[in-house]
């Protein structure tokens, strides 16, 4: 069970609630990540940084499942962790880890005949549109998703992919995922206001322009 690749598979298969930005993506992906790295015991959480497991020992369990050949790019984010104290913050590896990950995903899906591109027939250079292909990747991320698994919902609400969370909804219950999912939300909102600094500065470097 890969959470990033189920939740990439989704985002492609489940029409958004509202427009889904590439960067909100990518730092749910790289969410994602951290959460499947930790539950497979790859690393812990001390305080809100992200400290990389080496093998078994009194405080630190073997993998449940490391990453294997399949998840290439699980793998590539348990060699990208920081191996020196103090470690990383959760939130800086997310920001790092997430840098362009939804196009490294889609990409990886691409290559594995998951995911093709549908051309329209007028502009036949001009890209298109991604379609997934009926695949057991596909079905399990499916099965995960009708099935309302927590994680999974909530890394979705965070992007937009569907509506926030209600009370009806299955909660996360584990404190380490909840803090990967505070995270997550917190740097999607920084994102946001990031956009909405810029467009304000450039809605004020026109009015410059315009002499208003």
């Amino acid at each position: 069970m890969s959470t990033p690749r189920d939740l990439m598979i989704v985002a492609l298969d489940v029409a958004p609630s509202r427009p889904l930005g590439r960067g909100d993506l990518s730092l749910a992906l790289a969410g994602a990540e951290a959460y499947d790295l930790l539950r497979t015991g790859t690393l812990r959480l001390r305080g809100d940084r992200l400290a990389p497991l080496t093998g078994p020992g009194p405080d630190r369990p073997a993998p449940l499942s490391p990453p294997g050949p399949e998840d290439g790019l699980l793998a590539e984010a348990a060699a990208a962790l920081v191996r020196e104290e103090p470690y990383e913050p959760l939130p800086d590896w997310l920001w790092r880890r997430g840098r362009g990950l939804s196009s490294a995903y889609l990409a990886a899906l691409e290559a594995e005949g998951q995911v093709t591109w549908e051309r329209s027939r007028w502009l036949p250079f001009r890209g298109g549109r991604t379609v997934l292909s009926d695949t057991e990747a596909r079905r399990r991320a499916a099965y995960r998703w009708a099935a309302d698994e927590p994680v999974l919902l909530a890394l979705a609400a965070a992007v937009g992919i569907r509506e926030e969370l209600t009370p009806a909804d299955p909660a996360v219950t584990d404190d380490t995922a909840l803090t990967v999912l505070a995270a997550v939300h917190d740097a999607v909102m920084e994102l946001e206001a990031v956009r909405q600094r810029r467009a304000l500065e450039a809605a004020a470097f026109a009015n410059v322009w315009r002499g208003a």
